[in-house]
């Protein structure tokens, strides 16, 4: 069996001000840990104290409405993915009362079954209201608003976010793998518009990776960054950084904060030249990069085919080019122009 190296250590600061985060973090294009950025949040303080100080925190807040939540079976050991044939995901959305979810969390704390449990990406105001307003950081304006994650023991696919991000651990431990951009190749990514959770994820497993069926893996392994976060710290994840989860703990809550800084007005695509002088000329410059990569990767396909790793049912718009795949791109296409005017 190949070894792989061990992920090299994410670049770690402590508390910094929005200047230095500006001037010096944003523009290096690398993640950093900021260890105890929001050490003084009392949501922190709940986080510290265990599993029922930070639930009992987070009812001072609850309400009646329902939630989306995801519930997956034991038999899926925490990895939220697609099921075995990719028709459809290994887990199953409803929605809860949050006082009954937090309940369960604490039962599954007692009384563990194996299911695993999360609220994902929900805004804060309309989560838990008040909690931004009680806890909040100054590296991102005011107007960002940050989004909660609630859960068990988790893991979340190696993915990627469509804009920067900052993210504290507000209660238990979070385990980040991350890889730059340029990884796009080696970590064999799913369909765009079938995804577990919005946007395209690596089909590695970064916890026990089969190099067999994923033998470029071994490349992005090289470049991976880790970070172990405790109560308190947070990360910086650069625009388009790829980045596996793992929550560690029983009981789990994570807020970020996604941004994008404001771009020159832009064109969008009728002719595909006109589109990239643009759209992607415009962009700054890490962002070119990552979106060089992927075009590389998905229309030039210098690496082969993109998706030979993907039933042919499931590939979508990157599957064969049908009658009806062009037609409906282009009424798409039609329809954000005649939006755009």
């Amino acid at each position: 069996m190949t070894s792989l190296p061990d992920p090299r250590p994410v670049r770690e600061l402590g508390v910094i001000d929005r200047q230095r985060f500006d001037s010096e973090i944003r523009p290096a294009r690398e993640p950093v840990v900021l260890r105890g950025l929001a050490a003084a949040w009392p949501a922190v303080q709940a986080g510290r104290a265990g599993a029922d100080a930070i639930v009992a925190y987070c009812k001072q807040y609850s309400h009646d409405r329902a939630v989306n939540a995801i519930v997956g079976d034991p038999a899926i050991q925490g990895r939220f993915f697609y099921n075995n044939d990719l028709t459809g995901m290994n887990f199953v959305r409803g929605v809860s009362p949050l006082g009954p979810f937090l309940d369960r969390l604490l039962r599954e704390c007692e009384r563990p079954t194996g299911y695993a449990m999360a609220v994902q990406s929900v805004p804060a105001p309309e989560l838990l209201p008040g909690f931004a307003e009680a806890n909040g950081i100054a590296l991102v304006d005011n107007a960002v608003v940050p989004r909660l994650w609630l859960g068990n023991r988790l893991q979340v696919a190696a993915h990627y976010d469509l804009m920067e991000n900052v993210g504290i651990v507000v209660a238990g431990r979070r385990r980040f793998t991350l890889f730059p951009p340029d990884q796009v190749a080696n970590l064999y990514m799913g369909p765009l518009e079938f995804t577990p959770a919005g946007t395209p994820t690596s089909f590695v497993d970064v916890t026990k990776p089969d190099l067999e069926r994923f033998p470029r893996y071994a490349e992005a392994a090289q470049q991976a960054q880790s970070a172990v976060l405790e109560p308190g710290d947070a990360l910086y994840i650069p625009f388009r950084w790829w980045h596996a989860v793992e929550s560690l703990d029983a009981v789990n809550l994570f807020a970020n904060y996604w941004w994008t800084p404001p771009q020159p007005a832009m064109l969008n695509p009728h002719d595909a030249l006109l589109h990239a002088l643009f759209s992607l000329r415009l962009l700054p410059e890490d962002q070119r990069l990552a979106w060089r990569a992927m075009f590389d990767h998905l229309v030039f396909q210098v690496h082969g085919d993109p998706m030979a790793h993907v039933p042919a049912s499931a590939r979508g718009v990157l599957g064969a080019a049908t009658p009806d795949k062009v037609r409906d791109a282009r009424d798409a296409l039609r329809h954000a122009l005649d939006m755009r005017r």
